[in-house]
């Protein structure tokens, strides 16, 4: 499964990459605004940070098609790299999905909440489609169902579109869409430690310690490496 990092603070996502191995960011509307900075800046800041072989996903706020893709060509030749544009699962956007494909783009089919929806999309030529999995649980839809069956129908009919599940609540929800077959996911980067911690891991840690200690002392294996 690929990982990614829901994100617009290019420190943030310096210290995340440091030690976890993601292979993109995505950022939205909503994330953008909270670093209260010009979004051009955003962008250009993350993608020096990430480099440009990293997926870099950024949404258009238009809302027609010509549009859509009038901004995402703007933001691409701003960003470049491995960018991609995301795109709202409405009428207008399976339009502009299928202007961007055929010049070249790459692009993320974003606000996904129905298996049709991601259909018509990926027909549309969307390279992932990103279904909101907490906000479909919030209006008490079984959303690791509808993340299941959207991997089912792209399997079934032979579709190459790839599901990049975002929106999560807990690190079981994670899980349930990795067993669903969700390709990758985005995460805040805080929520990494989550995924990462475990209670029985810092116990066995311990008693790794306290066993050597008891023998060794302060020595550490390197002290003890045979010099030829």
């Amino acid at each position: 499964m690929i990982y990614l990092a829901d994100s617009a603070n290019a420190r943030d996502v310096r210290e995340l990459i440091d030690l976890f191995p993601i292979e993109g960011v995505t950022t939205n509307p909503t994330i953008m605004t909270r670093e209260k900075r010009d979004c051009g800046e955003l962008l250009m800041e993350m993608r020096k940070t990430i480099g440009k072989d990293m997926m870099l996903h950024a949404q258009t706020m238009q809302t027609c098609a010509e549009d859509m893709v009038r901004e995402a060509l703007a933001l691409n030749e701003m960003v470049g790299g491995n960018f991609y544009i995301k795109i709202p699962a409405t009428a207008q956007g399976l339009k502009a999905i299928r202007m961007l494909k055929k010049q070249g783009m790459k692009v993320t089919a974003t606000a996904i909440f129905s298996t049709q929806q991601a259909l018509l999309c990926a027909r549309a030529g969307a390279d992932f489609v990103a279904p909101y999995v907490n906000k479909l649980s919030d209006i008490c839809v079984d959303a690791i169902g509808v993340v299941g069956e959207i991997a089912r129908e792209f399997e079934n009919f032979g579709i190459e579109t790839q599901i990049l599940s975002a929106s999560f609540r807990n690190v079981d929800q994670v899980n349930q869409v990795a067993l669903m077959g969700s390709h990758a996911i985005t995460l805040p980067v805080p929520f990494y430690e989550k995924l990462i911690a475990h209670p029985m891991t810092d116990l066995a840690l311990a008693g790794f310690e306290a066993d050597w200690r008891a023998v060794y002392g302060d020595k550490k294996p390197e002290d003890m490496i045979l010099k030829a």
